[in-house]
This record gives structure tokens, sequence and C-alpha cells, in this order.
């Protein structure tokens, strides 16, 4: 038997979910020994859409496509391609409409792996509630205008929010550089003086991370120091990322979402041996650290608050 062949679209190459998930696609590639090819859109659809076509036109075809759509699509018009060319299909981290379209049509494996946003998102509402019990202004960093994930977050986040946060909302791309770019350019504005925040709030660690790096970059003073002492909020808590930084104080929290490229691999390799896969698997996303936790430490912090005016009386 031939061994399989499966190509892995991720988004950028430059973000440390991606990166993950490349490394957890590898790894499951070289346990089932499965050949793999990996492709990277560079956050752009249109892109993706031409790596990914070129792929079900050449002559020398995978046996699956595994993908995390970079732009507003989950590209239903190549999946149907693919899956007419006899290539199974798995799309990553999106909600999707076509997947049992596709499964009644053709007789390829296809489905979808994806934690739920919507649920990311009102967890980091929960955790915004815990680090900020005073209420305020957090400046939250979404990801990109044309992204599902980043909406169906924000929508997840105004759900649970506590009613005295006031959001500022600014789009990076899922990058650290990008939000290292948009929050530097927004603090050459004199509304960023007047904006009493009280957290950084970003939709990935990495955003988290480059917003941090751009209150770094302030001249030393009163006003950096400030900046840097607020909590930080990111998502995606890979272990030797957002975990490591929240351990290591860069971060107040993160949400792990875990890696999904692997698990298709693995799911995709027992379909086409003619094993039963769901047409939907859903993974579990967890605040690290628990919202009991931080809540807790908000509580220590404030009674220690109390004492020290106490004492200064």
């Amino acid at each position: 038997m031939n061994r399989l062949r499966f190509v892995v679209g991720l988004t950028n190459d430059d973000n440390d979910y991606q990166i993950e998930q490349a490394a957890s696609a590898e790894n499951a590639a070289r346990k089932l020994n499965v050949d793999l090819q990996m492709l990277h859109a560079q956050n752009d659809g249109i892109v993706q859409s031409q790596q990914l076509l070129k792929i079900v036109h050449a002559d020398q075809r995978p046996d699956a496509i595994i993908f995390e759509p970079a732009g507003g699509t989950a590209l239903p018009q190549v999946a149907r391609a693919a899956a007419a060319a006899g290539i199974g299909w798995v799309v990553l981290n999106r909600e999707t409409g076509y997947i049992a379209e596709l499964r009644s049509q053709f007789p390829v494996p296809s489905f979808a792996i994806t934690s739920d946003h919507e649920e990311i998102g009102r967890i980091q509402g929960r955790q915004i509630a815990a680090l900020v019990p005073q209420g305020g202004s957090v400046l939250y960093i979404q990801g990109p205008a044309e992204s599902l994930a980043a909406k169906q977050r924000t929508v997840g986040m105004y759900e649970t929010k506590p009613a005295n946060i006031e959001v500022k909302l600014m789009k990076a791309q899922w990058t650290e550089i990008s939000a290292h770019k948009a929050v530097s350019a927004w603090l050459k504005l004199t509304t960023s003086r007047a904006a009493g925040i009280e957290a950084i709030v970003a939709q990935d660690d990495s955003m988290a991370m480059g917003a941090r790096k751009a209150f770094h970059d302030l001249p030393e003073g009163e006003a950096r120091t400030r900046w840097l002492s607020l909590p930080f909020i990111g998502c995606d808590g890979l272990p030797k990322t957002g975990q490591a930084w929240v351990r290591g104080g860069m971060l107040a929290a993160t949400i792990f979402t875990p890696p999904t490229a692997g698990l298709a691999i693995e799911m995709m390799a027992q379909a086409l041996q003619g094993q039963s896969v769901s047409e939907r698997t859903l993974v579990e996303a967890v605040s690290i650290p628990g919202l009991d936790v931080l809540e807790k430490e908000m509580r220590e912090k404030a009674r220690a608050s109390a004492r020290a005016s106490a004492a200064r009386v």
C-alpha cells in the first residue's frame, strides 16, 4: 500500500499557534508514516485559495487537504473541486456550512475540527471581569476584519464582560509584529493618554506580546511603568509560549486552545482506512489560570492594597 500524502495549509508561519499547528501536524505525520506538504498563506485568503487550487489540479494529487482558513470564507468552491478530484478535505478552526453537503455528494472523507470561538470570547469576558473588578476601559486587540474566528471571539467577549467595562477596539493580523505596529501607532494619538485603560486584551498571545513590546518601547517614566503594570490577557495558551508567559508574569491570563492539525491528520488517516469520523469535532478551550484562581488573586491584591492604605493613614 502506498504511503498516504497530505497537504496542510496554515494561515502564516510567524504566529505561535500556527507554529504549534505545524509541529503537531509533523509529529502526527511521522507517527503515522504519512508524507506531508506544508503551505503557509501569510494571512491572505486569495493566496491560500491559489495554493490549494494548484494542489487540486496537480498531476500528483494528495490523499487529503487539511487547512485553516486565512480569509473570510472556508473556500467552498475549492472544497468541492478537491472532493470531486477524490481528495479528502478538513477545515480547521472554522465553522462551515458546506461539510454536510460534501459528505452527501462525494465519497471522500470531509469534516471540520474547531474550537468554539464564541466560548473563547466568553472566557475572555470572564477573565476581564476577574482582573478588572473595579471597571473601566480595556484595550481589545482583534484579529483581522475578515476572520470569522475574530468576529466570534468578540461576540462572546461582549456577552460576558461586565457592564462597567468599556471596550476600545483595534485590529491586528494574528502576529506580534502587527500588534506592535497597531499599538505603537495608537500611542502616538493624544486620545490614548486620556483613555483610562485598565487592561490589555488580545485575541491571541502573540498580539498580546506585541502590544506589551509597544509599551516597553516608550521612554522610561511614569506612563511606561503604568502601562507595563496593567494586566495583559492573551489566547492560545501553548505550553512553551502563552503558558510560559503567564508563569513569568508577562501575561496575567491566557486561554489554552489545543492545536487541531495533528488530530486532523490522525482522523483523516482513520477515515481513509474506512473508519467513521464525525462531521464536526469540537476541542475544549480552558482559562489559564482558572477563573477561580484569578478571582482569588484579585481579592488578595485588594486586601493587601487596603492594608497598605490603612498603614499609611
